[in-house]
């Protein structure tokens, strides 16, 4: 009885997280006419017409492409940085160390609307609205706090005695950072890189804030800003939706074994 209320209790815990992704799936199969109609509640002759209709257009893509470009550079530089401010803090005697690291997650607690107003004023003093670098630096400065504190932990699971045999055989502390925490850290490095790609795919308010053209726009914006003056393309926002979210669970799914490395590292002590 007990396994079969678990599994129960799972298969409802999966259906309210898959029901909004579902019910997307469902209107971007149905044809115009069923859109705005229940019942039915599943489309009576399924039509891939909303897909075709948003594949067959450039600045769909470009806009993806943009996506793509800034969640990877804004990852890239997050756990570069990350992961050197998080090796100094672990490994090296930092004076108040719990206090640096209060105060970096501190950092998260401001809501983006009570920041975007003088964000806004600072992108445009140095030229760079409407670019993918006014995006870049602010989702990699954002996400530096989580990456940091993340970081942190994971390289201090790294058993210190590691660290003590390669600074006596001469490394330098540079090459013990590359050669051997970061290779042990990769689970832990691996989440964070997740965490950083997904919050820059997938934010809107800044994105919305900073761009003006299909430059710079990202996937959020554009389909947020696909309703017309006289109707609302539910088949289109519905189909753009699904393509757009593909890519992140093939992701998740690709890197599922890397992911549960990341959330369980240092659960267990020797």
């Amino acid at each position: 009885m007990k396994k079969l209320g678990f599994f129960f209790l799972l298969i409802l815990v999966i259906l309210y997280c898959l029901g909004p992704y579902g019910w997307q799936l469902i209107t971007s199969l149905k044809p115009e006419a069923q859109l705005t109609r229940l019942p039915p509640v599943l489309p009576e002759v399924p039509t891939g017409v909303h897909y075709g209709s948003i594949l067959r257009e450039p600045l769909f893509w470009r806009v993806m492409g943009n996506s793509a470009g800034i969640a990877s550079l804004s990852t890239v530089f997050a756990l570069l940085i990350g992961c050197l401010g998080a090796f100094g803090l672990a490994r090296f005697r930092v004076r108040y160390k719990a206090l640096i690291l209060g105060f970096v997650l501190a950092a998260t607690m401001f809501p983006p609307i009570a920041t975007v107003s003088p964000l806004y004023i600072l992108v445009r003093a140095l030229h760079l609205r409407d670019t993918w670098w006014a995006l870049v630096i602010t989702y990699t400065t954002f996400s530096l706090p989580l990456s940091l504190w993340v970081l942190t932990h994971f390289f201090q699971e790294v058993p210190e005695d590691i660290f003590l045999a390669a600074w006596v055989d001469g490394c330098t502390p540079f090459q013990i950072f590359h050669k051997i925490l970061v290779p042990l850290a990769a689970p832990g490095i691996f989440s964070t890189a997740i965490l950083v790609f997904l919050f820059s795919w997938n934010e809107f308010l800044y994105a919305l804030t900073f761009t003006s053209t299909e430059a710079s726009r990202t996937v959020p914006v554009a389909i947020a800003l696909f309703p017309g003056i006289h109707e609302i393309p539910w088949g289109e926002i519905a189909a753009a939706s699904i393509v757009v979210t593909l890519p992140l669970v093939f992701f998740a799914f690709a890197c599922q074994k890397r992911i549960v490395e990341g959330l369980t590292a240092g659960a267990l002590k020797e």
